[in-house]
């Protein structure tokens, strides 16, 4: 299992950074339509849309990317996709957990794959214009999901003790919410220090925030987004404890599927892009 994990991960770093890192931002948003296509399939097989029901949900996901493109949303995207996603991952997201797994299947299929199809729509659509921006931006978004994640992981294994959500995901605890909270506010010093320092392609997401709200500001809403990445986490478990399923599929060898190493990310891309341009 471990020399699957490193395989794969190895073969995924190799694809991403030179699309990330390319002189123009079309090769990393052709990556990611990739990545939420596979992310439609699964979620369509997660949701009830069984075979070629589960493609058509991929599909509609690459389609709405693509129409997007053609329609110049890669370079002026209408900001009421980001308050649209908004609403669903606050509001939404929020009475979905509260619901719990047993009340999700309720909802009817085409409903629930047409929730997926304009999530995972919205995410690409976000990180897109993120790597128009620059690579220091996208960068830094991703970093303050990754370093809320793995700061929330050792601290609950250090200090966990309170659950946070036992019939969602029984792993997680408020003491590691809290630590991935405090995380991701160190990054984001580390952070301004790092575009203070050096010259970079772009504002980071934190200077931005900085240069908008203030430093109270920056704080709130780093808290919030480290928040809003736990919201994403707890919506796949719930949809995979509905289904009755461990991993969202076995596309990534060793890692489960691409929605299980996505999920942080699908609220706080287009969140944080409502933020910025606010």
């Amino acid at each position: 299992m471990l020399k699957q994990r490193v395989i794969t991960a190895l073969v995924l770093v190799a694809i991403l950074l030179p699309a990330l890192f390319a002189h123009v931002a079309w090769p990393f948003a052709l990556f990611a339509l990739v990545g939420v296509a596979a992310a439609g399939w699964e979620w369509g097989r997660l949701n009830g849309a069984p075979g070629a029901a589960a493609v058509m949900v991929g599909a509609a996901v690459a389609a709405a990317c693509a129409l997007a493109l053609w329609g110049g949303w890669g370079e002026a995207p209408p900001r009421w996709v980001w308050w649209t996603a908004f609403a669903i991952w606050v509001l939404g997201g929020t009475r979905v957990l509260r619901a719990g797994p047993q009340a999700w299947p309720a909802i009817p299929v085409p409903l629930r794959c047409a929730l997926g199809v304009l999530l995972l729509f919205a995410a690409w659509l976000a990180m897109a214009i993120a790597r128009d921006i620059g690579v220091n931006f996208i960068l830094s978004v991703f970093c303050l999901v990754w370093a809320a994640d793995i700061a929330a992981y050792f601290g609950g294994r250090a200090f966990g003790k309170r659950k946070l959500a036992p019939s969602i995901s029984p792993g997680k605890s408020w003491e590691g919410v809290w630590s991935g909270m405090l995380g991701a506010l160190a990054l984001a010093a580390f952070w301004l220090w790092l575009d203070s320092s050096f010259k970079m392609d772009s504002f980071s997401v934190y200077l931005r925030l900085y240069g908008r709200f203030g430093a109270a500001g920056l704080v709130l809403i780093v808290v919030f987004l480290s928040a809003m990445s736990v919201v994403g986490d707890l919506f796949e478990s719930l949809v995979k404890r509905a289904a009755g399923a461990k991993d969202s599929s076995q596309l990534l060898p060793g890692h489960g599927g691409v929605l299980d190493r996505v999920d942080a990310l699908l609220p706080v891309f287009p969140i944080t892009l409502a933020l910025v341009t606010f």
